[in-house]
């Protein structure tokens, strides 16, 4: 589904990714793990079209999606849910879903994906006319995965989500994320919480200072020697 080939991105004259490559297939959990400023944030930026690559392509489904404004590559159905969130505060629970949904004509669609997220979160539901900004840090997670549903994504790319949040709410999230996508949604996770990431992922990629060093069955790369200790801080 997605194919990303030879990726290089700066900012300014800092080269943040060099040369990456990586594939998600269709109905995969492809994860990217490594240290922080490793590049995760920035391929996922990438591929979204926040950032244009100096140098290699981004192809959705055999189409060139790199060089294209973000709207045109959400219009084409990759979708991303940023770190940290990014709600919209002063908007309710409702308000940010529908904005989730902001390009799409389907109605029925919409009331549809609207009652799949409510299924998913029922704590939303039950909060659906309170303002986004008085949530908590799971809710507000939550928020932001229901509104990239709204969109109803070919690819759902998840950049940390489960950062900040207490270890019963990461729990409930990443069962959620297999959920997701055992209902159909293809998915790219950045994550910190490595031993979560490859628990859950078919297949994952290790990113050390913007390349690809480690790729592999995500349960290989959670049993490999050079992981545990840089990642899960064995010794």
């Amino acid at each position: 589904m997605l194919k990303v080939e030879n990726l290089h991105t700066h900012y300014g004259q800092i080269e943040a990714l060099k040369g990456i490559s990586l594939e998600v297939n269709d109905g995969e959990i492809v994860t990217l793990i490594g240290a922080n400023g490793a590049g995760k944030s920035t391929t996922l930026k990438t591929i979204s079209g926040q950032l244009a690559p100096t140098e290699g392509t981004v192809s959705l489904d055999g189409e060139v999606v790199s060089g294209m404004l973000a709207h045109k590559v959400t219009e084409k159905g990759i979708i991303q849910v940023p770190e940290g969130r990014r709600i919209f505060p002063r908007m309710t629970v409702a308000e940010n879903l529908e904005m989730g949904a902001f390009l799409r004509k389907d109605a029925e669609g919409i009331k549809e994906d609207l009652e799949q997220v409510f299924t998913l979160f029922p704590r939303l539901k039950e909060r659906i006319n309170q303002k986004g900004g008085t949530l908590s840090g799971g809710e507000q997670q939550m928020l932001a995965m229901g509104r990239g549903i709204m969109a109803r994504p070919k690819l759902l790319m998840l950049d940390e989500p489960s950062m900040g949040l207490a270890p019963v709410v990461v729990e409930t999230i990443f069962e959620i994320i297999e959920r997701l996508n055992k209902e159909g949604i293809t998915i790219l996770l950045v994550e910190q919480n490595a031993a979560m990431a490859l628990s859950v992922a078919h297949r994952g990629y290790v990113l050390e200072v913007g390349s690809i060093a480690l790729e592999g069955p995500g349960k290989e790369l959670l049993h490999n020697e050079q992981v545990r200790k840089t990642y899960l801080g064995e010794s």
